[in-house]
């Protein structure tokens, strides 16, 4: 296990910026998950930790050592990628033992660790099959245990289930965060998929346009997005996000009629300041169209998803999406009303798009950004 401190890292290409000064520790034995849109920059991150890349500015730090000048073999570090990368003309364990054949590990040893890494993985009846022969995901398997069995200080995975289908990536999420508790390695893992990144990772760091927007465990991310985007990327459905102003009453107005309470806390402060407020569908609740105090909206469409359904509603021109548990029986057109609860309501800057509370002023959230 080793330690990673990534410091001011920079990533350009010519005179194009891609990462922008990243800053991130991660300790030993922590699986962090990177997750972002594509270009965001998640994947060039991992592979200038990798050494497949090389850091323009900054600096990376393994164990304890500055490893920018060392080469990818001597950094501790095994990697799986998303297209598996095997040999096609040689077996399961040819493939799983080949970096210790090429490190000149003795035949006995070589193959008493591919038989003790196969069985780790759930391989062994495997070993004399060529990759043609395996499903999507024992192929996986196979690039996870060619990885495992050089005894790695550092994981890297770089969105390794995204050529897996739905029903193979849930039980290979399954398997990789058992591998990791067994192992106890330190792992960084790439991906854009946000449920993925909730159920694998012990902190997310959220990345967009190069930067980090984030750092937090899986629920705090979700439940206190750091910023509209974190806001907007974490959560399906997306947070119900709307473009407004507070009020000299301390009420969120989004059009000329309509307004929300919002937080005591936050309401004197940001009295005339144009700001983003945002809802989790699971936060609001649908309820008669006349009842007190609720937002006037009609049905759009209904979205089942099994265990529960999402509302998709209009609400004066905005989509918004409400979150039950019942089945319901709601026609397009519907009129419907919506019943939010302050303390579930976040406020970002509009300008920044950092969330605002605690003491932070809307200009000392557009200063933070800079």
């Amino acid at each position: 296990m080793a330690s990673i401190v990534i410091r001011g890292v920079r990533k350009s290409y010519q005179k194009n910026a891609v990462v922008h000064g990243v800053d991130l520790d991660i300790a030993s034995g922590e699986f962090i998950v990177i997750l972002g849109p594509s270009g965001c920059g998640k994947s060039t991150l991992l592979r200038m930790v990798a050494g497949l890349e090389e850091i323009s500015q900054g600096e990376i730090v393994i164990d304890g050592n500055v490893v920018n000048r060392l080469e990818p073999r001597e950094r501790g570090c095994a990697m799986v990628f998303q297209n598996y990368a095997l040999y096609p003309h040689m077996t399961v364990a040819e493939n799983i033992g080949y970096a210790l054949k090429v490190a000149g590990v003795p035949k006995a040893e070589r193959a008493a660790r591919v038989a003790a890494t196969a069985k780790i993985v759930n391989l062994e009846a495997f070993l004399d099959r060529r990759p043609a022969a395996l499903s999507g995901g024992q192929r996986q398997r196979v690039a996870m245990a060619r990885a495992i069995v050089r005894e790695p200080k550092v994981f890297l995975f770089d969105e390794p289930l995204s050529n897996l289908d739905a029903k193979l990536r849930v039980a290979m999420r399954a398997e990789i965060r058992r591998l990791h508790r067994r192992l106890g390695a330190t792992s960084i893992f790439v991906t854009h998929d946000q449920v993925e990144a909730m159920t694998l990772g012990d902190r997310l760091v959220v990345m967009n346009a190069g930067r980090i927007e984030q750092v937090g465990s899986p629920s705090e991310v979700y439940r206190r997005p750091a910023s509209r985007f974190v806001a907007s990327f974490v959560g399906s459905p997306a947070m119900n996000l709307m473009e407004g102003r507070i009020d000299r009453q301390g009420a969120f107005v989004y059009d000329a009629q309509r307004s929300i309470p919002v937080p005591f806390a936050l309401e004197r402060r940001l009295v005339g300041h144009d700001v983003t407020l945002g809802i989790r569908a699971e936060a609001a609740r649908l309820v008669a169209p006349e009842t007190p105090g609720a937002l006037p909206a009609t049905v759009d469409f209904v979205e089942e998803l099994g265990a529960g359904r999402v509302v998709h509603t209009d609400l004066d021109g905005l989509s918004f999406a409400v979150a039950v548990s019942e089945p319901v029986a709601l026609e397009p057109g519907t009129a419907v009303g919506i019943a939010v609860d302050p303390a579930d309501i976040h406020l970002f800057d509009a300008r920044s798009g950092i969330r605002l509370e605690g003491d932070m002023s809307p200009a000392q959230a557009s200063a933070s950004q800079n």
